[in-house]
């Protein structure tokens, strides 16, 4: 049974406007913001860039290495956590998408291909980019990581010359489903209010006005639902002539117990990134050496670039798989679809997504942090061999990880629980809570498990 909420206002949005404080107020409708913070951004983006490009060699020494896999990576999915599709409002591909189209812009339309199939094209991107670091080394090499990162600004500048908006950020990006998934288990929210909106007859926050340009991922706030495409720039605050502008704070995951309009792609995204996961701490792990070997013989081959894409492919199937079994059960007790149940529930791991994401790159941002000061100083000719990069031991470092997943599995299954709750009654809830309490009981416990082995560094 499908429970309909008679509130006007998205559940998930409610909370306290932090925009009737003045100073948050005056600050996100001047003319500074985001401008202020988007151009120290990008004059970061530029030293990263010569560094990878025309720096050391070597990721150890290179200080665009260490600010964009030991700084910036990790700090990503807690930006997402505290702060929603914030850094999508600074970030350096977003400015330089501005930049070209004010200049060359040609403003055409966004392709009706890209808005119908663009986020599986972002699904299928952000696979490739992780299995390619791990085949051809882009992380563990400078100038893989500064061709990446030049080939998506390529990307960004031809997107930019040619259609409106910022076309590359809602249809190409393959951070895009990444970032749209994780906001949606996001602390701060931008909504409209649709009893205003109602009375509203210019839609300047989507159009935009003669001063400010309207929303750059293509969002209507009076009918957004969702946080997953709203970067926060603050464009429709100042173009909204009525007030109907609200920056809610809410409890992490809290948008995920009220999708109104459940994406595949997204759920499909949601396990993917559990797989992704799970490879990525397998293969920094030392019995990946070991489990190589085993393979290798297996296979018959030695070919790396074979017998970890069997690995990749197995790490990506697994979970989605085991959604796959979850929603089989699940339509034995709720009358619900196949579809309806995996698309439903597939959202409910985004939370031990994010807090698994989180764990992992912890290790790197704790155990390598001090490496962006020795090659900050190594600029200079400061010298550091030898000396240790770890901010706190790994025992630490470990319970933090532990902590984490333990509040991502806890965070998976009330949203399991609030889902059922919603679209079922009675019994029925607590019969198609069993089987997605199983799978994410059995991913928590296989994330537990990895992080419990030694893994090794990036820098």
């Amino acid at each position: 049974m499908t429970v309909q909420s008679s509130n006007p206002t998205p559940s998930c949005f409610a909370g306290d406007n932090l925009l009737k404080n003045k100073w948050i107020d005056r600050f996100l409708r001047s003319r500074w913001y985001p401008g202020i913070i988007q151009w120290p951004t990008l004059f970061i983006f530029m030293v990263i860039m010569f560094q990878l490009l025309l720096g050391p060699a070597t990721a150890h020494d290179n200080l665009g290495t260490a600010l964009t896999w030991v700084l910036w990576w990790p700090l990503i999915p807690i930006i997402f956590l505290f702060l929603g599709r914030f850094w999508c409002a600074i970030c350096p591909f977003a400015t330089i998408n501005d930049l070209v189209q004010k200049f060359v812009g040609n403003n055409r339309p966004v392709p009706r291909f890209l808005k119908k199939y663009g986020i599986w094209i972002i699904d299928a991107s952000f696979i490739f980019i992780t299995w390619s670091d791990h085949v051809w080394g882009v992380v563990a090499n400078p100038v893989g990581s500064g061709i990446l990162l030049l080939t998506l600004t390529t990307g960004v500048v031809a997107s930019g010359a040619f259609f409106e908006r910022r076309m590359f950020c809602r249809h190409l990006c393959f951070l895009g489903g990444l970032a749209g998934n994780y906001a949606q288990a996001g602390m701060l929210s931008l909504h409209a209010t649709p009893e205003i909106c109602a009375k509203c007859t210019t839609a300047s926050c989507y159009k935009g006005t003669e001063t400010v340009p309207g929303c750059p991922i293509f969002e209507f706030p009076r009918t957004m639902s969702s946080s997953a495409n709203c970067v926060l720039c603050g464009d429709c605050l100042k173009n909204c002539p009525n007030g109907s502008i609200q920056l809610t704070l809410r409890p992490p995951t809290k948008e995920l117990w009220f999708v109104h309009k459940p994406k595949v792609e997204a759920a499909f995204l949601a396990a993917v990134i559990m797989g992704i996961v799970l490879v990525q701490n397998l293969t920094m792990l030392d019995v990946w050496g070991s489990a190589l070997s085993w393979l290798e013989s297996v296979t018959g081959t030695t070919s790396y670039y074979v017998n970890f894409s069997i690995t990749f492919l197995v790490a990506i199937i697994l979970p989605v798989s085991l959604l796959g079994w979850a929603s089989f059960v699940a339509t034995k007790y709720n009358n619900a679809s196949f579809a309806d149940n995996f698309t439903r529930f597939g959202y409910a791991i985004i939370a031990l997504d994010l807090s698994a994401h989180i764990a992992h790159n912890l290790f790197h941002m704790l155990a390598e942090g001090k490496s962006i000061v020795y090659t900050g100083l190594a600029l200079f000719g400061v010298p550091s061999h030898g000396a240790s990069a770890a901010l706190v031991s790994t025992p630490v470092i470990q319970m933090l990880q532990f902590g984490l997943v333990g509040f991502g599995f806890l965070g998976s299954l009330y949203i399991v629980y609030r889902i059922a709750d919603t679209y079922h009654q009675d019994e029925v809830v607590w019969a198609t809570f069993k089987p997605y309490a199983i799978l994410m009981g059995g991913l928590g416990i296989l994330n537990i498990v990895l992080f419990t082995l030694p893994m090794s560094m990036r820098m």
